[in-house]
């Protein structure tokens, strides 16, 4: 899977995502800290890549909907986090990818959860 990580990802879980054959890029190493979110997940879909992002914003359905994207996936941390949470939040999001297809959905990771969001059916707006 193509993945980008938003500039909120602790940059250190890029190893384990690549020992887990993924292909990796970030906001920070593409010039693009500080962009606006919607310029951040336009990139992705140019890119075909899926936003893993801390940013809860993302999660708004409606303005973000799943179906335009290649995947957004939101990780959710204890307020007082460490890197064992960030290497959890990872090996969460890794083994979801190993057995489901992240594609046009909005996932959410949280203590070892992953909860999957389908795309909202918006009838009568184009």
């Amino acid at each position: 899977m193509s993945l980008k990580l938003d500039e909120n990802i602790d940059l250190r879980v890029i190893t384990l995502l690549q020992l887990a054959v993924h292909d990796v890029a970030t906001v920070p190493g593409q010039g693009l800290s500080s962009a606006p979110d919607t310029e951040v997940i336009n990139v992705c879909r140019s890119e075909g890549r899926c936003l893993v992002t801390c940013d809860k914003g993302f999660g708004n359905r409606l303005k973000y909907n799943p179906a335009n994207y290649v995947g957004i996936v939101i990780i959710r941390l204890p307020s007082r986090y460490t890197f064992a949470n960030w290497r959890e939040a990872i090996e969460t999001l890794i083994t979801g990818l190993e057995n489901a297809d992240v594609t046009g959905k909005l996932w959410m990771i949280r203590q070892r959860k992953l909860l999957e969001y389908q795309a909202i059916e918006r009838e009568g707006i184009d």
